[in-house]
């Protein structure tokens, strides 16, 4: 008997394995749905008989196969019952090429009646929302802070031919005379019915587009683990998104869900309530509860790792040639998910600027736990941060990125590193907010002025090399950083780092006319966080003065770094002095000339453990290997430049 049942067992195996590997080559042959506006859901998604809605040709999707989403407006949120499999079998939903695919999650409300000034009103029953309501539903979160401590806000939001209007602080401020440039509107909601005020000023809602936000997302699994899908060329925009802390579920207007491998690309991903694409954590029953402190956010981090935070369970996911605008929290998020993903080739712009609410998670860029993830290429503006970096940045390299008009280009905040910032043209007033060790910048343009927090009692983590596997808690020190190879001009003021309780050094800089070195006078010094024992904590640590060599100081060299936008994109108007080029020699820098970091004791490397050589510049040039530029861009020429930028 014994023998007959492993005999039925192994022909049934036998039997599940030739099945599978018949899906699975099924599967990579991959077939295509086509979705179009003049479709129909009973129809099998073939080019002849499409289907009329994205969930309709999501719902059918294998591993391997592809759905196309013909030109029109689809007005539905996709919730992707299943991912692919592997990189080779994903699941791709993609707009038809060349044609013009917006998916949103707003509808078109009708019905507007006029009342006195230039205030409109409209009445919903609330059976037209269903299930979800987003001017009842509440924005909240761990970090989320209201302009004042009775203030709250909907997740609702109303358009004005596909632009929004801001929420009003309170309902008279709606029935007043419109501010052209600040219409407001309002809600409130009974038993039965929605009302929404609205001011429209000069014009008639009726004859326009106006529109209110119906769904909370557009693009986002319900089911963690939905791995390997692309999202290709669509407008995604209008969502009510919640706000989005890394101890709570980060959703996004679209977002991964704790996955692994996606790839989101040439989208324009606009209009969310908080936060535009997310990277970030899965939801569970400790969200927003006890949370909020470096205590909480460890034991979350802790969770995280029992619940699959590794390389090959989370992350990996490529975010590329997007552009992403109109968010007031954040336009890429992520807390922990985003680790190992590549963020580059994108527009991120008008990221939280109306400042509605405040909080402690705004930025073009907001990552927790980026190890091992590269930052590059991107065109961050108009936004409160640029990229801001939190916890457990590890082997992250921020490089050729152009950042300008922001209120602070570069947060680091509580990292041990190693983290390299290179290549980067930062031309805002502020360049940079550290709080953080074990960080190289190398071969930059700095245009502003260097915050530095002296020291912070938080204890934070590290990891092994190229891992999220945890290997101490540690405060966090200032200083352990590096300048070299860097142009300073226009307002860059590296003052604060004239002194650290960790070395700082200075190596090969060039600073030109309006800025400040660090061997300024004592300086205020400025703490982060300070619990009970920070104080007997920073006595371990002795402040030191920075060093500095092979500097070039020009105090009467107007280096001018000036943006202009022309019709085929961004340039640098800029003028170089060759003679950096014989004045000091500089060397090339690697992971050898960098060394170690001081707190985990790891070198500088490359995202998959090579060595770094920083041996191209911003525009992808070849550097002098013997004598390498400062800044940016290698120096062929002397005199006023036009580099195009963007």
């Amino acid at each position: 008997m014994k023998c007959v049942f492993l005999f039925i067992i192994t022909l049934f195996s036998s039997g599940i394995f030739a099945q599978s590997k018949q899906t699975s080559a099924a599967a990579l042959k991959g077939k295509e749905y086509h979705v179009s506006v003049s479709g129909d859901d009973a129809n099998d998604g073939t080019a002849s008989r499409p289907f009329k809605t994205i969930m309709a040709a999501a719902n059918k999707a294998l591993p391997g196969d592809v759905i196309t989403v013909h030109a029109g407006i689809y007005r539905e949120s996709i919730v992707p019952p299943r991912g692919g499999n592997s990189d080779k079998e994903r699941i791709t939903y993609q707009a038809a090429r060349g044609e013009k695919v917006s998916i949103k999650g707003s509808e078109i409300l009708r019905g507007w009646q006029k009342l006195d000034n230039d205030t409109w009103v409209a009445k919903v029953p609330n059976s037209f929302f269903g299930s979800f309501n987003p001017y009842h539903e509440q924005i909240k979160g761990d970090w989320f802070y209201p302009a004042t401590k009775d203030r709250k806000y909907l997740r609702g939001a109303v358009y004005l031919n596909g632009d929004w209007l801001m929420e009003a602080a309170k309902k008279e401020e709606v029935m007043k005379a419109a501010d052209e440039k600040n219409q407001v509107w309002w809600a409130e909601v009974d038993s039965t019915t929605t009302t929404i005020w609205a001011q429209f000023k000069n014009t008639d809602p009726n004859k326009e587009t106006v529109e209110i936000n119906v769904r909370p997302t557009v693009f986002y699994p319900d089911k963690l683990f939905t791995n390997f899908i692309t999202v290709r060329g669509f407008t995604l925009e209008q969502a009510a998104t919640n706000w989005a802390p890394p101890t709570a579920e980060q959703p996004g207007l679209i977002g991964t869900n704790w996955s692994r491998g996606w790839i989101i690309e040439n989208n324009t991903v606009q209009y969310s309530k908080c936060v535009g694409i997310a990277l970030g954590k899965y939801g569970d029953a400790f969200d927003n509860k006890n949370t909020e402190s470096a205590e909480g956010y460890v034991g979350t981090i802790n969770r995280a790792l029992a619940f699959g935070w590794n390389k090959a369970t989370i992350g990996g996911h490529l975010v590329r040639n997007n552009t992403i605008a109109y968010c007031e929290q954040t336009g890429i998020v992520g807390s922990m998910g985003c680790a190992f993903s590549v963020i580059e080739n994108n527009t991120i712009h008008d990221i939280h600027i109306r400042r509605l609410f405040s909080g402690a998670e705004m930025a073009g860029i907001k990552f927790h736990g980026a190890v091992d993830v590269q930052i590059k290429n991107n065109h961050i503006y108009r936004t409160n941060m640029g990229i801001w970096l939190d916890w457990m940045a590890q082997g992250i390299q921020v490089k050729n990125n152009l950042m300008h008009d922001n209120s602070l280009d570069i947060f680091l905040e509580v990292d041990h590193g190693p983290m390299l910032v290179s290549n980067n043209v930062l031309l805002s007033e502020t360049s940079l907010l550290m709080n953080s060790s074990g960080a190289a910048f190398v071969h930059n343009i700095f245009g502003g002025k260097m915050d530095v927090v002296n020291y912070d009692g938080r204890l934070t983590p590290y990891h092994l090399p190229h891992s999220t596997s945890v290997a101490a808690l540690h405060d966090n020190p200032g200083g352990d950083i590096q300048f070299i190879n860097n142009l300073f001009v226009r307002k860059a003021n590296a003052s604060q780092y004239s002194k650290a309780l960790l070395p700082v050094r200075f190596d090969g800089n060039v600073y030109t006319k309006g800025t400040v070195r660090a061997i300024s006078a004592d300086q205020k010094q400025r703490f982060g966080e300070m619990g009970t024992n920070a104080q007997a904590q920073m006595k371990k640590y002795k402040e030191q003065q920075a060093t500095e060599k092979n500097a070039v100081v020009q105090n009467e060299f107007d280096a001018v770094a000036e943006l202009k936008t022309e019709k085929d994109g961004m340039y640098l108007d800029i003028v170089f002095d060759k003679n950096w080029l014989s004045t000091q020699q500089r060397k090339l820098v690697t992971s050898a000339t960098l060394g170690r970091v001081i707190v985990p004791d790891l070198p500088f490397e490359n995202t998959d453990g090579t060595p770094v050589q920083i041996d191209t510049d911003y525009s992808g040039k070849k550097r002098n290997p013997a004598n390498p530029s400062p800044g940016p861009f290698e120096i062929t020429t002397g005199g006023k430049q036009k580099i195009k930028v963007w």
